[in-house]
């Protein structure tokens, strides 16, 4: 496996290529990160029409923008959407017009308290128009006549997501999900499908025990979609993760699922306790990314969130600052890492059922005090196989047996191996 800073370094390379494009919840943006995404990863690509009923919402036009600029008396362009793609209200309409700066007002989007950053607004459901700009350049605009133009395209088309499958040993499913609406935002969520890209490489690597599924969806709408579409293969989902917010300097948040005691949650909380890093776990609430969708009470899946500063957590959220200086590769890493030790636990964690349970079987003759000589954890390695022993039965999980013990988790499930493959435990 390539070193944790060139990974990193990897990851940043990739928010770079794809931090340009003006992405919405449809549209050719979208499309073309994820043609940037299937240059690393294998996807299959879905185009659902336009007025497709998706559980209680419908399919949106599809919107895509060509240009778009204000330009002042002299002509000069004050505000332009070729510099940053935050610069138009996202799904504006069509408008070319000559109008004055106070009417121009009321469809102008700034941040006075942050006069230099320009905001991420939308209006996805409500035809309008709109610019956003640094308070700033509104500022030192003058009154007098302005010239207005959106070149952008409302019509009949799709929504586009894709997905990549990992297979595993059985059809069981994990599923990642991260979403490609944000247009030039570098942590929410170019970071999210960045990590979630090379989360998947890193698994198709490994033979993985489930099947880990990646959903590159717009938010909100495309989960939806998703979920409506695959109504069958819900009922196969175990365990589930959204990744947003992935690169800032933060700590890492883990937001439980509805359920709040679904095993990706203990396994999430144990895996970042042990790590030692610095962290918060969160209870769910209805508010936040798609995990709302997943959560939703006629899914109730067992899918919680991770993320590092969480949405809306910190000043430079949904605004320019949100920008390439804002991420990391060392944050990066450190995001993939806690998901490759989180779903390492995960695959392994399983039930037991102790087959010679009456009193405690001889594990001198059967080689396994032998199997240990050397190591420097022999105890803790003793001592794991007596708890994996004591608690195989069938209602105990090698992560209860980790929780209850105080032994590392790869210490236990070793041990469970060795104790499986001497036939004394089965699953």
């Amino acid at each position: 496996m390539a070193p944790v800073t060139e990974i990193g370094e990897e990851m940043y390379a990739l928010v770079e290529r794809m931090y340009p494009l003006c992405r919405s919840i449809t549209g050719d943006g979208v499309r073309a990160t994820l043609d940037i995404v299937g240059e690393y990863i294998p996807l299959q690509r879905h185009e659902v029409p336009t007025g497709t009923q998706v559980l209680d919402w419908t399919v949106p036009q599809e919107w895509n923008i060509r240009d778009a600029y204000i330009a002042d008396p002299t002509g000069k362009r004050v505000v332009d959407f070729a510099a940053s793609s935050l610069h138009v209200l996202g799904y504006s309409v069509p408008v070319s017009a000559t109008m004055p700066l106070a009417e121009l007002r009321e469809h102008l989007h700034t941040l006075p308290d942050h006069p230099n950053w320009v905001p991420y607004r939308t209006s996805y459901y409500k035809p309008e128009w709109g610019f956003c700009l640094a308070q700033e350049t509104l500022d030192a605009m003058p009154d007098g006549e302005y010239e207005v133009r959106i070149d952008s395209a409302l019509a009949d088309g799709h929504l586009t997501y894709a997905e990549h499958v990992v297979p595993g040993q059985v059809s069981d499913e994990v599923i990642v999900s991260c979403h490609v609406c944000h247009p030039s935002l570098a942590n929410d969520n170019l970071a999210g499908i960045a990590v979630a890209t090379f989360l998947a490489r890193a698994l198709a690597r490994q033979t993985p025990y489930y099947t880990y599924r990646f959903i590159f969806a717009p938010g909100t709408i495309g989960a939806i979609t998703w979920l409506a579409r695959n109504a069958e293969r819900v009922e196969r989902v175990r365990h589930g993760l959204v990744l947003a917010c992935a690169g800032d300097s933060g700590h890492l948040t883990y937001k439980q699922s509805r359920r709040g005691d679904a095993e990706i949650d203990r396994v999430m909380g144990h895996v970042l306790a042990a790590s030692e890093r610095p962290h918060r776990v969160t209870e769910f609430t209805p508010y936040g990314y798609d995990e709302r969708q997943f959560c939703s009470p006629g899914f109730n899946l067992g899918v919680g969130s991770l993320s590092r500063t969480p949405y809306a957590g910190y000043p430079e959220y949904h605004t320019s600052a949100d920008n390439l200086d804002f991420v990391s590769p060392e944050a990066m890493a450190d995001t993939l890492a806690v998901c490759r030790e989180a779903f390492a636990v995960l695959d392994r964690n399983r039930q037991y059922v102790n087959l010679s349970p009456y009193g405690e079987p001889q594990l001198g003759r059967r080689g396994l005090y032998d199997a240990l000589g050397g190591r420097s954890d022999t105890k803790q390695a003793q001592m794991a196989m007596l708890w994996v022993l004591n608690l195989s039965d069938g209602e105990h999980s090698l992560l209860d047996v980790a929780e209850r013990s105080g032994l590392p988790f790869d210490t236990v499930a070793a041990a469970a191996d060795a104790l499986h493959g001497a036939g004394l435990i089965k699953a």
